[in-house]
């Protein structure tokens, strides 16, 4: 309501009271018209909202390219972007970010790089994975399960992280017990686990019977048919593979993934 005998004044000149008709919001010395700069600011930031927005292609390539430049940060703001934009999360893991760990598996298998860099995109990956997991009704599955380890009374691992980086960059749930693991464990966590595939590495000749026992295990339980084994590690062959009984054998990780691959489907 205005008041009488207050003169209001915008640019220079005195204005008639009953422009408070027009719907002005007066203050003194000039017109306010904060409604008109809210929605302006409003409409703005929806503009800007809209220019930010990717296409479901772009956001892919945005996924994939924070794997290959081993962007962790970059790959989790892509990824809660990625649901607020309601898209498929599961696409986004598969042709995003699964598309750009196969990139560093192809450069490592190249010798373009080296573990250092194959453990951060792995960690770019997992973080993002996260998120968009969080968001698939069921969780993600993905192609099977994978239970990883270094055999009994052996600490080597690298090569086992390796290969446990690229099988869930393919798409598969890792399990990883680590290193050391007795026979009984790796069994018993395959049945709690339910898992598809039971693979174990070992580096040195004295810790390699360990590979077969696992096997010998699993028929004592009369669960031999339930898993697959696959083994790997320096000191192993084909041969070694096929005298214990083991479904597979990889000479690297590359191959260990392929033979994954062949053993689920």
């Amino acid at each position: 309501m205005l008041e009488e005998g207050r003169q209001w004044v915008y640019g220079g000149l005195q204005l008639h009271p009953l422009v408070a008709t027009l719907g002005f919001n007066l203050s003194e010395g000039g017109i306010d018209s904060k409604k008109g700069d809210q929605s302006r600011c409003l409409e703005k930031k929806s503009k800007e909202k809209e220019v930010k927005l990717m296409s479901e292609k772009e956001m892919f390539e945005r996924l994939k390219k924070c794997v290959t430049e081993m962007d962790e940060e970059g790959a989790k703001a892509a990824a809660n972007d990625a649901i607020a934009q309601k898209l498929d999360p599961l696409a986004c893991i598969e042709e995003g970010l699964s598309a750009g760990m196969k990139v560093i598996s192809e450069k490592f298998d190249n010798a373009e790089i080296y573990v250092p860099q194959i453990i951060l995109s792995a960690e770019a990956f997992e973080a993002a994975v996260e998120i968009l997991s969080s968001n698939i009704e069921g969780g993600y599955a993905g192609k099977g399960k994978i239970i990883i380890h270094t055999v009994e009374g052996d600490i080597h691992d690298i090569g086992k992280n390796i290969v446990g980086i690229l099988l869930q960059a393919n798409g598969f749930e890792v399990i990883d017990l680590g290193r050391d693991v007795a026979v009984g464990d790796v069994v018993d966590a395959a049945v709690e686990k339910d898992v598809d595939i039971i693979a174990g590495s070992a580096l040195m000749t004295t810790t390699m019977p360990a590979q077969r026992e696992i096997i010998a295990e699993l028929k004592d339980r009369g669960i031999k048919d339930k898993f697959k084994c696959l083994f790997g590690g320096a000191p192993t062959s084909q041969e070694w593979a096929d005298q214990i009984d083991a479904d597979g054998w990889a000479e690297n990780a590359a191959e260990a993934v392929d033979i994954v691959n062949e053993l689920t489907s």
